[in-house]
Parts: structure tokens; sequence; C-alpha cells
């Protein structure tokens, strides 16, 4: 294998790395996150639904801020609209995990803040079936990586009125706007407000399921329980 080609597959194992777990940080930067007590899990799982008979993929939204530091992770549906989560989370313990999710595909927001600059990462994972095999494999792709955004707001202090409505500029290595896909644009958002929610308790993202979901899976349950 020439040099060229070590160098193309290194590369694409480091992006198949990062599209399956997540932001790769720096030592120092996880060690202050702990320190912090920010807990942020950008893991993907595939589960098994035993009553219904298929697989799903399981994802947390968790993650919060302090005031230099901040990292959330969460999800949307494919088309950036918003999602259900299966239940909400609650702790005593702050800037921890929130929410849980389950769907046949998941499209996963993941942002860390230090100061004001930020890293986002985009990535989509479906389920993909696998020949001759009854467990499906978990297939993700990249759909935007960019590092070294700059918001110069406090969002968690004297800018917190912005909240909702900014989001950090990404720039290209040449220097140009890092166009984000208009459909994900609202949910940036959001994910940019967590990461400055200074001891954070609630779901940024993942939104309450309705109510007559649960009335209809109840009769349900009950008649595979007889």
């Amino acid at each position: 294998m020439s040099d060229q080609e070590q160098l193309q597959a290194k590369a694409m194992n480091q992006k198949q790395i990062l599209v399956l777990r997540g932001l790769r940080l720096p030592a120092m930067t996880l060690k202050s996150l702990k320190t912090a007590g920010i807990y942020c899990q950008p893991s993907v799982s595939i589960e098994h639904q035993h009553l219904a008979g298929k697989y799903v993929l399981r994802g947390v939204e968790s993650g919060g801020a302090v005031a230099d530091l901040g990292a959330y992770c969460s999800f949307v549906e494919e088309t950036g609209q918003p999602i259900s989560w299966l239940q909400r989370v609650d702790s005593i313990a702050v800037n921890g995990v929130h929410a849980v999710v389950v769907s046949p595909s998941l499209v996963r927001l993941q942002m860390v803040r230090v100061r004001h600059t930020y890293d986002l990462l985009i990535t989509q994972h479906v389920l993909a079936a696998v020949h001759g095999a009854k467990r499906p494999t978990l297939q993700s792709s990249l759909m935007y990586y960019c590092r070294r955004g700059t918001l110069e707001m406090d969002l968690h202090g004297k800018d917190s009125g912005f909240c909702g409505t900014v989001r950090p500029l990404f720039l290209s290595r040449s220097g140009e706007p890092a166009s984000l896909p208009a459909s994900f644009e609202d949910a940036v958002v959001r994910i940019t407000t967590a990461v400055s929610c200074i001891g954070c308790r609630h779901s940024h993202l993942l939104q309450p399921g309705a109510v007559k979901n649960l009335a209809i899976a109840a009769p349900e349950i009950e008649q595979v329980s007889h």
C-alpha cells in the first residue's frame, strides 16, 4: 500500500470513528467536562422490542454547561423536525441525562462549547438489513461537521435574552461560510442554547409524546399479556 493510500485509509478510519462515536475531544477537554460534572453521551445503540418483534435505535439526550464550558447531544428526525422522547429522565444531578428516545432512524446533533468557540457534528443513523441475519446493522453517515465556530455572546449571562435565536458562525478552512442544511437550523439554534444552559435539568430538543399514543398502546399491551 502506497503512502497516499495509507493516508486515505487513516482518514477513512477517523471519519468512521467520528460518525459512530461522536466528537473526538482532547484529553484536557474531557477532563474539564468530568471535573465540571457535565455528562454527554453521544452513543447510539440497537435495541430489540420483544413485544413488537422489531429492532429500533436508542439514543439519550444529555449534557449541559458551566460558564466557560458546555457539551450536549440530542436527536431529531431525518427532516430536522423535533422527535418525541420515549421517557423523560429526572435526576438530582444536573448537566446529565434528560430524556431517552427510540426510533427506526435518528439524526444526532452533538455540540461542544469552550467559551465562545463551538464544535458541531450532525450524523444520520439508520437500521440496515443484513442478508441471512435477523439482527440489522447500524448504518451511520456524516451530514455536517465543523470545528471552531464562533459566537461572541454570553448566552448563559448578559446575552441570555438571545437564547433560541442565534447560533455560531462556522467557516471553512479557506474562510468561507460553511453552509448548514436549512432543515437543521432550528435544531442547531436549540442545541446552541443547550451548551450554555448552566445546571441543565431539562430537554432542549426532544419533545413530550402525545398522550393519545399511550391510550392507544395500552390495549395492545394488555391483549398481548392474555
